[in-house]
């Protein structure tokens, strides 16, 4: 669909062609918080092997920069708000930030002496 846009055959709007991608993001939203709100029942024993609460925040807050990013991008693509495309790219950038220091976590682990 963004091909079609890009090329001019088609008039849709902008929030359209993202739809695809909301969809997505939307279900990959839902399953995090209902993992998330899963370590909230009782009885639930942390030591089963299961990631770190805080690295799946950080993917719900990755998820939502992206959301947001596609939002803005929409809304100037639209113009529907008078925005600098620097302000639109700051979610972007701030997910991308935070992919470089979850990425230099995992390649250089935390030393544990013994």
């Amino acid at each position: 669909m963004l091909v079609l846009k890009l090329d001019g055959k088609v008039q849709w709007n902008w929030f359209l062609i993202f739809l695809p991608v909301w969809v997505f993001d939307g279900i990959l939203i839902l399953m995090l918080a209902i993992k998330m709100a899963g370590r909230c029942k009782p009885g639930y024993d942390p030591r089963n092997g299961s990631p770190d609460l805080r690295l799946r925040a950080w993917y719900l807050t990755a998820m939502l920069l992206k959301l947001g990013f596609c939002l803005t991008l929409c809304a100037k693509l639209e113009k529907l708000a008078d925005v600098k495309l620097t302000f639109v790219c700051i979610p972007l950038w701030t997910m991308l930030l935070g992919a470089l220091v979850e990425l230099g976590l995992n390649i250089f682990p935390e030393r544990r002496e013994a």
